[in-house]
């Protein structure tokens, strides 16, 4: 992150405002506050951040309207910090367009680690030929994987999952994002098929299939790939 990186906090609690001003600014990020949907839609479309934390408990509507609001005219990234734990609620909002996903109460290591993953592939990044997240590296060019410099000899589907997730380290893709890219919108409902496709992938990139280090489940939700940055990572 670099100094000045501009990130708009929509959330109506005090403590929470204080606390996620004094932690952004101590790291020399710009911090803008807005108190419900209607403020933090006004002041994303008056300076447009390159990061929202957005709550969902909002005074004047739910956060995932904002959301869906915001994706109507912005790629802006969305990381998500609420009370709410469900997997519904984890659901809806990654579907409606949110980058990311963090419970509260986290710890200020991990909410750093999320803020670096939505800044790194947010819009406008060159792709790369080659991606790299942990020890996992993909050569798109010559369509080659490998762990650790040890090739890795995947079927397509299967490089194709792990593209996407490489592509999108450190963010939560659920099994409906993942459905859609791989397979299609007709096969949206068919999660068994990423269970199976998770499994032999784990089975030819983890050292410990059954304790993976990298392929990580979000349970009820989708996969996420570590990239070696957030604590949480076994």
């Amino acid at each position: 992150m670099t100094p000045g990186t501009k990130v708009l906090v929509v959330e109506d609690d005090p403590q929470m405002v204080r606390f996620l001003r004094a932690t952004l600014t101590a790291h020399d990020l710009t911090v803008a506050v807005a108190g419900g949907v209607a403020a933090g839609a006004t002041a994303a479309a008056a300076d447009p951040p390159d990061v929202v934390l957005l709550d969902l408990g909002l005074p004047d509507g739910d956060g995932l309207e904002l959301v869906r609001q915001l994706r109507v005219w912005s790629a802006v990234p969305i990381i998500v910090l609420s009370a709410r734990g469900r997997e519904d609620d984890k659901v809806a909002a990654l579907d409606a367009g949110a980058d990311d996903y963090l419970t509260k109460p986290f710890g200020v290591r991990e909410l750093f680690a999320r803020i670096r993953v939505a800044l790194r592939h947010r819009p406008g990044a060159t792709a790369a030929p080659v991606l790299t997240a942990g020890a996992i590296t993909i050569d798109d060019e010559r369509h080659e994987v490998r762990v650790e410099d040890r090739v890795v000899k995947l079927t397509p589907i299967e490089y194709r999952l792990l593209a996407l997730l490489v592509r999108h380290a450190g963010k939560v893709l659920t099994h409906r994002m993942l459905l859609k890219e791989i397979w299609g919108p007709n096969a949206v409902e068919h999660v068994h098929y990423v269970r199976v496709h998770m499994a032999a992938l784990r089975a030819k990139v983890e050292a410990n299939p059954s304790r993976p280090r990298w392929l990580l489940t979000e349970p009820g939700v989708g996969y996420r790939l570590s990239d070696g940055s957030d604590a949480a990572a076994p």
